[in-house]
C-alpha cells in the first residue's frame, strides 16, 4: 500500500499530516524588500494526489481568493487523502494595487508562465510560482473572474481534446465549459502541458466577493476532490445540464454596441435568451433615441455588461449557442 509523502519546494518540507501557512519570496520592491505570496499547504496523512487551487492572477479578480482561502482555512482536513496547494493570491504587487496586471511595466502574469529565472520581472515570479507549487502538483484549479464592467456565469475554460484535462472540467460540475487549448503563457494551459492537467473558473467580476458565486464554486471543488479521491466522503456532482462549447467554433460571440449611450441590461447573467428576443437597449441622454439589441440565436448569456455606458464597439453580452436538448434541460431545471 502507497504511503503519504512530504511535499517540499524551495526552502520547505510539509510532511503528512502538517498544514503550513507560508509567504513565499516570488521577488522584490524597489526598495529590496520582498514579494511574499500566501501559501497553504495541507498534506493530509493519507495518500493521494497533490492539487493546487490558485486565485488573483489578475490582482483585482477577487471571488476566487475567497475559494481558496475556505478550502485552506474553514474546511476539515482530517479525512483528506492527498495534498492541497492553496494559493489565494499569485499576483501580490497587483492585489496590493488593486489593477489587474503587474504594476511593474503592466504585465499579465497569466501570459508569463511557466515563467523564466533570468527574463521579465513577471516571467522571474512566474517561473518561481510555476516550478515549486504548480508543475510538482497532479491537477490544478486556477479562479478567475471577468474584467472590470463585466459580469461572467459560474463556467469552466478546459481544453477538452485533452482526457486528463476534461476529466477535471466535467469533475468541477458546472453548467458550462468553454473549450480550447487556452493563450500561450496562461497557467492552465502551460501546467497542462507539463502534466498537471488545469482549468480554468471564471465566476462573476472584478473588484468584489459574490457569495452565491462562491458557495458554488466550493462546491464543484468539493466535486472535483471527489472524482480524485481526495475527499472520499463526498460524491461527484451532475449540475442538471450541461453545454460543451468548443471556443471558435460556431456560434459564440460578443455582441457590441453599435451607438454610444446608457444601457438597459433586460436579461441576466447565465439567462436563456431566444432568437429575436431584446437583450438590451442603448438610449441617449435624452431617451429620444433607442436602439435595441436583439439575440440573433438563441442561447445562453455566458456574460453580461455591468458598467452601463458604452462606446460604439464595446462589448454588451457574451452569447453561446445551445443544441435542442441542451436547452430543453435547461428549461426544466430553472
Amino acid at each position: 500500500m502507497d504511503e503519504a509523502t512530504p511535499f517540499t519546494y524551495d526552502g520547505g518540507r510539509v510532511d503528512p499530516g502538517e498544514i503550513q501557512n507560508v509567504r513565499y519570496t516570488v521577488s522584490e520592491t524597489y526598495m529590496g524588500d520582498a514579494v511574499r505570496m500566501p501559501v497553504t499547504i495541507v498534506n493530509g496523512a493519507k495518500p493521494g494526489p497533490s492539487v493546487f487551487l490558485s486565485a488573483a492572477a489578475h490582482g483585482d479578480e477577487l471571488n476566487g481568493v475567497e475559494v481558496v482561502r475556505e478550502v485552506a482555512q474553514e474546511w476539515d482536513h482530517d479525512e483528506l487523502a492527498g495534498t492541497l496547494v492553496c494559493l489565494p493570491v499569485l499576483n501580490v504587487p497587483a492585489f496590493i494595487a488593486q489593477e489587474r496586471y503587474l504594476p511593474i511595466y503592466d504585465r499579465d502574469l497569466n501570459r508569463s508562465f511557466p515563467g523564466q529565472h533570468d527574463s521579465t520581472s513577471a516571467k522571474r515570479m512566474a517561473h518561481r510560482i510555476f516550478r515549486n507549487f504548480l508543475e510538482p502538483c497532479d491537477l490544478g484549479m486556477d479562479f478567475h473572474t471577468s474584467t472590470r464592467g463585466r459580469s461572467n456565469m459560474l463556467h469552466v475554460r478546459a481544453d477538452m481534446s485533452d482526457q486528463a484535462v476534461a476529466r477535471v472540467a466535467k469533475a468541477f460540475a458546472s453548467n458550462l465549459i468553454i473549450s480550447s487549448e487556452g493563450p500561450e503563457g496562461s497557467l492552465r494551459r502551460e501546467a497542462s502541458t507539463v502534466g498537471t492537467p488545469t482549468i480554468t473558473i471564471e465566476m462573476g467580476e472584478a473588484h468584489r466577493f459574490q457569495r452565491g458565486l462562491i458557495d458554488g464554486a466550493l462546491e464543484s471543488v468539493r466535486s472535483v476532490l471527489a472524482e480524485f479521491g481526495v475527499l472520499e466522503s463526498e460524491a461527484v456532482k451532475w449540475p442538471g445540464w450541461r453545454a460543451v462549447v468548443e471556443n471558435g467554433v460556431g456560434d459564440k460571440t460578443w455582441l457590441r454596441a453599435d451607438a454610444g449611450g446608457l444601457v438597459d441590461m433586460h436579461q441576466e447573467r447565465g439567462g436563456l435568451v431566444y432568437e429575436g428576443e431584446t437583450i438590451c437597449t442603448i438610449t441617449n441622454p435624452f431617451k429620444t433615441e433607442t436602439t435595441d439589441v436583439t439575440a440573433p440565436f438563441t442561447g445562453l448569456l455566458v456574460g453580461v455588461l455591468e458598467n452601463p455606458l458604452v462606446y460604439p464597439g464595446n462589448p454588451l453580452c457574451h452569447l453561446v449557442h445551445l443544441d435542442e436538448r441542451t436547452r430543453r434541460a435547461l428549461e426544466q431545471n430553472r
